[in-house]
């Protein structure tokens, strides 16, 4: 019998820098993910950061971290050839199959884009999946720009707006996210459409009320909730909200039950 917490040695097979804080890893694992799930990252003696999978192939998982604490700070020092410890995947993630022959509309913020970057990738593979995607991807400001290739590459399969908070950028737009919800055509979808939402707690709620504020029914939202997972099987404690374990009946949440997910 497989031990659920047990970690297991894998090689990073790459490291690349996506902006000034965020970088992603590469690692060799014949893990199979859904979108949205996460994987506990360790390093012996130090601890370990629950992370999303970014991005997914043949022989290898991607996890885009940012330098925020002790054990991101120490996966930072890793280099290719180096060895990272991996357990899971756990979670729920995207109800991708309910999003099939939907429009879907998706709404990041900052980081909030790597746990939808699998699936995004998997809808521009595959453009008759869902009847159209629109992304609205927001960042604080352009330091914090992460996955440049893919953005420019969305551009040409989805319908696509990229805005920093504040900053001034050749074609991009000024603003938080909540300001372009309004340029969504929710009207024209005859009520057969999805919105995923990913980011910071404060944009993910203010963004949660914007779409109300536009029409969009509480159960056509998703969102994903980033929590300190500790044991990640709902043993601990450490990651819920009330009687929810977020590391078992989430990440990923309908708006319906995500608007009560409130410390």
């Amino acid at each position: 019998m497989n031990n659920p917490v047990q970690p297991m040695p894998c090689k990073i097979l790459s490291v690349k820098k996506e902006s000034v804080h965020e970088w992603t890893f590469r690692v060799e694992t014949g893990a199979k993910v859904q979108h949205g799930q996460f994987m506990q990252l360790s390093i012996p003696m130090i601890g370990e950061a629950p992370i999303s999978v970014s991005a997914q192939g043949d022989g290898w998982l991607e996890f885009t971290i940012r330098s925020v604490g002790k054990v991101t700070n120490v996966i930072f020092q890793k280099e290719a050839g180096d060895t990272l410890f991996l357990r899971g995947p756990y979670g729920k993630g995207w109800p991708v199959e309910e999003f099939q022959g939907k429009h879907l509309v998706v709404i990041t913020g900052g980081t909030g884009l790597a746990p939808v970057r699998s699936l995004l990738n998997m809808l521009a593979e595959n453009p008759g999946y869902a009847k159209s995607v629109h992304l609205i991807s927001g960042f604080k400001n352009e330091e914090g720009i992460v996955f440049h290739s893919e953005l420019e590459a969305w551009k040409s399969k989805f319908n696509t707006i990229y805005a920093l908070d504040n900053d001034a950028k050749e074609n991009w737009r000024t603003g938080m996210v909540t300001a372009f919800v309004k340029e969504i055509p929710f009207a024209s979808f005859d009520g057969n459409y999805a919105v995923v939402v990913v980011g910071p707690p404060p944009m993910m709620k203010f963004t949660g009320l914007e779409l109300l504020k536009n029409g969009v029914p509480e159960d056509k939202i998703w969102m994903s909730f980033e929590r300190k997972m500790s044991c990640a099987v709902g043993k601990c404690g450490h990651c819920r909200i009330n009687e929810t374990y977020v590391c078992l009946e989430g990440p990923v949440f309908p708006y319906t039950r995500a608007k009560n997910l409130v410390d």
